[in-house]
């Protein structure tokens, strides 16, 4: 599990500039991603590794995942909408 550092941590890089970006993932972060489990919590961590543009894209369903790892998150994402 996270730690309080870790989390706050990802929260922070969660905030990414793009506001429709921002919408989709603080939610996540802030309702959700601590009940996930690690490797879930590993596997977001990664997944705000790739360029917003992607993230976005994916996210709304405008591109497919390249991976089913990132469908995952992607759709864990999006089920706590």
């Amino acid at each position: 599990m996270l730690s309080d550092i870790e989390y706050k941590k990802l929260a922070w890089h969660s905030r990414r500039g793009m506001r429709e970006l921002d919408l989709l993932l603080l939610p996540f972060v802030e309702g959700f991603l601590q009940k996930q489990s690690s490797e879930d919590q590993l596997l977001y961590q990664r997944f705000l590794n790739e360029e917003d543009q992607d993230l976005y894209n994916w996210l709304v369903m405008r591109e497919p995942a390249p991976t089913p790892e990132i469908e995952r998150i992607v759709e864990l994402i999006r089920s706590t909408r």
